[in-house]
């Protein structure tokens, strides 16, 4: 083989091996890690903000996030900072964070040597905040009950002649008047004087029963007495 044939050769050699360097070196920075690898997203844990930064790096290269809160192309705040080792099926952090509608935030990414730059477009959350979780509805109000009806006392329930209410004593005057004796109106005032009355009555009939009786015994004492003299 001739000398210009050899170092020919040599050089396409030596062509080929820079080119398969640069292909290897190429291929092991993407595989190492890549801001293309990172993915961050607003979302809503129950009635709270958060934000949600996966890695998708197969390499598990660690990397440290940074949040921060944009107002006008200026970081307003630091929401916070986090380390995360990806994965090929995704590793993914979580900042709390009371995100308001439509804000804007700048989620930076440091991997030495292989990354420092911000996730590429700023991220900007819904239009809508996040909602608190509904409240079950009011249970019905049990229907009132009616009142109950009250139940009659005793004392209620006995008929007027049988309460325990002792009858008013009937005065001086009303207790020694006779029931027969009842005094009446001013017009009969001298019959009661003369006895027309009940009781008068009887005493009448019984002094004419004894008038009867003396009258009797007084004619046979007075036959006897004649039938004496004759004999």
């Amino acid at each position: 083989m001739s000398v210009s044939h050899r170092a020919r050769a040599v050089r396409i050699l030596g062509v080929v091996s820079a080119s398969a360097a640069l292909a290897l070196g190429a291929s092991g920075t993407a595989l190492a890690c890549n801001i293309s690898e990172f993915s961050a997203e607003a979302k809503c844990d129950g009635d709270k903000g958060v934000i949600t930064v996966t890695d998708v790096d197969p390499a598990g290269v660690p990397a440290t996030v940074t949040v921060y809160l944009e107002n006008n192309g200026a970081d307003v705040k630091k929401v916070g900072e986090q380390v995360v080792k990806g994965s090929r099926e995704g590793t993914t952090i979580t900042f709390t964070e009371n995100w308001k509608p439509s804000a804007e935030y700048r989620i930076h990414v440091k991997a030495t040597p292989y990354v420092d730059e911000d996730i590429k477009e700023n991220l900007v959350t819904p239009a809508t905040a996040c909602k608190k979780a509904e409240e079950p509805p009011a249970s019905t109000p049990p229907a009132s009950t009616p009142p109950a009806t009250p139940t009659p006392s005793a004392s209620a329930s006995k008929p007027a002649e049988e309460t325990d209410t002792p009858a008013p004593e009937p005065s001086e005057s009303e207790s020694t008047t006779p029931a027969g004796n009842a005094p009446g109106p001013a017009g009969d005032s001298n019959l009661a004087e003369t006895g027309a009355n009940s009781n008068t009555g009887i005493i009448a009939g019984v002094a004419a029963a004894l008038v009867v009786v003396g009258g009797g015994a007084v004619f046979f004492g007075m036959r006897r007495r004649g039938a004496n003299s004759d004999s």
